[in-house]
């Protein structure tokens, strides 16, 4: 069930229609097609630059944009080595937990034809004014955890709950801080506001037959499994990274304390060359110059001001559909010459994280 923390308007939690469920996430300089089954749209999960400012200002997919000029966009050399913006990031936002799960790796998400998926956390703090019901993330399994103990917890999987989870260790979630869950890791994300930037990849296995008393099918154990190992545990166990998932140091591997970048940013995802995140807080009345390396997608968490001379505000409330001005795409020409931020509050601080794709 959506958390509700995403500044959607309440009447418009369910603005697709209860049968497609309610709206929990929001896709950032997205080229990524969602991929929610029968009756989705053909743009959604799609990102749009928009053009001008009046009544029906005009938009245009930032993914064709960049299969147009992504030179322009990403560099040259970027475009050469990998084709595109190789990223998607988002906000996820659940009233609960969800499933016990993973990401196919490299090699087995390609028998399916699509892409691996790692990805990473970060839990803003301006948007966790509440914990919802489970601020805890069950990740990988307890060492000693056999592929035996796995095995018996997926033939019990129309049983009820199939107990993988005792199997399994639960952090609890910090406001500030992050992890890195790379592809082959089984992970029940809780209910924190999350930001998460990932490989952009849908491919996934749930490993739990049931959370919070809802039922989970088959189906989505199997969904990224070719058919004829949808009943080989050996195969679906083998879809696990084992020795990843056992790890004994599996907090001091995987946990990401931000490390300050200067005075004014601090990295929040680092450590991987698929993608990664800065958080960037201006005082008020304050401007700075940032440069980056590459290009990035950035989203306002806090205050109002001006990126580069456009006006940006963090919203109160969204209507479904509605235009905000909240987020940007920084091309990387221009990340290289430098923006200008500027706080325009003589109160409050201006908050924005940065995305920025492998390079």
């Amino acid at each position: 069930m959506p958390g509700g923390r995403l500044k959607l308007d309440p009447r418009d939690l369910y603005a697709l229609g209860a049968h497609r469920g309610g709206i929990d996430e929001r896709w950032f300089s997205s080229t990524t097609n969602a991929d929610n089954g029968p009756g989705t749209p053909a743009d959604e999960g799609l990102s749009y630059i928009v053009a001008g400012n009046g009544a029906e200002p005009k938009k245009i997919l930032l993914k064709e944009a960049i299969e147009t000029l992504g030179d322009e966009f990403l560099g040259a050399a970027v475009m050469a080595k990998h084709g595109g913006w190789n990223v998607l990031t988002k906000f996820f936002d659940n009233l609960g937990p969800i499933p016990h799960h993973m990401h196919q790796m490299e090699e087995h998400a390609r028998r399916v034809g699509r892409k691996g998926k790692p990805e990473a956390y970060y839990f803003p703090p301006q948007y966790n004014f509440k914990d919802n019901n489970f601020p805890y993330t069950f990740m990988g399994l307890e060492p000693g955890t056999t592929q035996d103990d796995v095995r018996r917890c997926l033939e019990r999987w129309n049983q009820g709950d199939n107990g993988i989870l005792y199997h399994s260790k639960a952090y609890r979630l910090k406001p500030g801080s992050g992890w890195h869950i790379p592809a082959g890791i089984l992970h029940a994300p809780g209910s924190l506001v999350t930001y998460e930037p990932q490989v952009n990849s849908d491919v996934f296995g749930m490993f739990q037959s049931m959370v919070e008393g809802r039922a989970v099918p088959w189906d989505l154990l199997v969904k990224d499994v070719p058919p004829e190992y949808h009943h080989d545990l050996d195969y679906i166990i083998g879809m696990l990274d084992w020795e990843a998932n056992v790890d004994p140091h599996f907090m001091q591997h995987h946990y990401f304390a931000p490390r300050a970048v200067g005075e004014d940013e601090k990295w929040v995802v680092y450590g991987t060359a698929d993608f990664s995140a800065k958080e960037l807080t201006v005082r008020p009345g304050r401007s700075v110059t940032v440069r980056d390396g590459a290009a990035y997608g950035l989203i306002v968490t806090q205050g109002f001001g001006r990126v580069g001379g456009l006006e940006v505000e963090t919203p109160t409330l969204i209507r479904y559909g509605q235009l905000t001005k909240d987020e940007l795409f920084v091309t990387a020409g221009r990340a290289g010459e430098g923006v200008e931020v500027r706080n325009t509050s003589d109160r409050e601080d201006l908050v924005m994280l940065k995305h920025f794709g492998p390079v």
